[in-house]
């Protein structure tokens, strides 16, 4: 089965909009686990502009369901991750300037020193993620340096979809399905996520070499209509639907 993980940093950046403790995104991870998430996605950021390190620190000690940290290749992270053994860990590339993630990690221009840094994490227990584009250079990379799984980084596809540029998102797509290909060859766990909606997640979700899709600030959005669980119901049976 094609696993959900739902990312809730959304949930966070609405209560610190006001600064008040709602909405809650520890309940929002409680709601997901009702309506059929599989894990929890929390990115836990240097300039704390959603998910608070509080946050963490209640998710770990109250969740069911796995916790996928995602964060930044800095020693501080690092600390936070060893402190909390989360049962992922998924290395994103962050500029401060940024409102999201904006394209995949350089493995490959980054090998030695992303190596030391996921050593300690994967020693720890954690399984290591790398949040990566579908250039093959970089999959080679992550396989090198001993990382568990990558994460596809599925924006662009997403992007030309939306902009009805029909043929770009197509070779997109297509450069997806390749890369899920090779990183499943060389032993990777593979999974896929960034910008996903009811209308793009049919076809990143037949792709059979994935194993999990992790998406966030669609279902918050979604769920200011539908309400939290009923979004991510949908999302699942969109899911299982493209799996036949």
């Amino acid at each position: 089965m094609l696993r959900l993980g739902v990312n809730i940093d959304h949930v966070a950046t609405i209560r610190n909009a006001r600064g008040t403790p709602w909405p809650d995104p520890v309940r929002a991870a409680r709601l997901a686990e009702k309506a059929g998430a599989d894990g929890i996605t929390a990115h836990l950021r240097e300039d704390r502009r959603h998910i608070s390190d509080t946050d963490i620190d209640r998710l770990m000690e109250t969740l069911s369901l796995p916790l996928n940290l995602e964060m930044a290749a800095t020693a501080e992270m690092q600390a936070i991750a060893l402190r909390h053994r989360p049962h992922a860990v998924c290395i994103v590339p962050e500029k401060r300037e940024e409102r999201t993630t904006e394209g995949g990690l350089d493995v490959a221009g980054n090998e030695a020193c992303l190596a030391d840094f996921i050593a300690p994490l994967r020693d720890a227990g954690c399984r290591v993620s790398l949040f990566i584009g579908h250039e093959p250079a970089q999959i080679e990379a992550a396989a090198r340096i001993g990382a568990a799984v990558v994460e596809l980084h599925t924006g662009a596809y997403c992007d030309y979809d939306t902009e009805g540029r029909l043929s770009e998102r197509d070779q997109e797509l297509e450069a997806l399905r390749k890369a899920a290909v090779q990183a499943h060859g060389l032993g990777l766990e593979v999974h896929a996520g960034h910008g996903l909606t009811f209308d793009t997640v049919g076809p990143i979700a037949a792709i059979p070499e994935l194993r999990e899709l992790n998406i966030g600030h669609f279902l918050i959005a979604e769920s200011v209509f539908l309400g939290l669980g009923q979004a991510i119901r949908e999302m699942r049976e969109r899911m299982d639907a493209a799996r036949g």
